[in-house]
């Protein structure tokens, strides 16, 4: 019984420090590359989508969607794979599952929205811009500070896109770019100084 609550203490001062200090997991380059990644995105869809298609641009983003956010964790992913120890590891699941609810909300809606009318699909940007904000407002006590400007930033452009989206799938390409783009890069700059440069000193 005393080892179990010994363990169980022991425990709880862990979650208290990782409250306390900011999680330096995410890292800013391969952040800021997944924001590099979907203006490039953007830059191709022209080629790849035809103008009117909402169900092939939904594809389409999806992807590029998916390829950004595995670029964004590859290093996180890789750290926590070879060298964090237990504690940090611990400590990398915690923050990791705040995001988790917001990205399952994502995928819920877009799931939803997908099978009901595909003339809600426009709006799902504007959607995925507003969970992620709030998913990075959830995990925020294990981030920097100023990553709650960043947060800010996702869910103000999803509700403007969601009060005026685009009824052409033309139009999502610099759009799309332009909100997790310019999010990604916000978030990295916000690494680099708020994490990164102290440890260089």
């Amino acid at each position: 019984m005393e080892y179990n609550k010994a363990l169980s203490q022991i425990s709880e001062i862990h979650a208290q420090l990782a409250k306390v200090e900011v999680y330096r997991g995410f890292r800013s380059l391969p952040v800021a590359l997944s924001g590099l990644a979907g203006f490039a995105a953007a830059a191709l869809a022209p080629r790849l989508l035809a103008t009117t298609d909402f169900d092939r641009a939904l594809r389409y983003w999806i992807t590029a969607g998916i390829v950004c956010g595995l670029i964004g964790c590859s290093e996180t992913a890789l750290n926590y794979l070879r060298h964090e120890d237990v504690f940090a590891r611990r400590r990398s699941r915690k923050v990791w599952g705040q995001f988790v609810p917001g990205l399952a909300a994502g995928v819920g809606l877009t799931w939803c929205i997908s099978q009901t009318s595909a003339s809600l699909i426009p709006l799902l940007p504007g959607l995925w811009s507003v969970v992620f904000g709030l998913a990075i407002f959830s995990a925020r006590p294990y981030l920097p500070r100023a990553s709650g400007w960043v947060a800010l930033w996702y869910l103000a452009a999803g509700l403007v896109w969601l009060a005026t989206p685009p009824t052409n799938p033309g139009r999502f390409g610099w759009i799309v770019a332009g909100i997790f783009g310019t999010g990604q890069l916000a978030a990295a700059l916000v690494l680099f100084w708020n994490v990164e440069r102290s440890e260089n000193g």
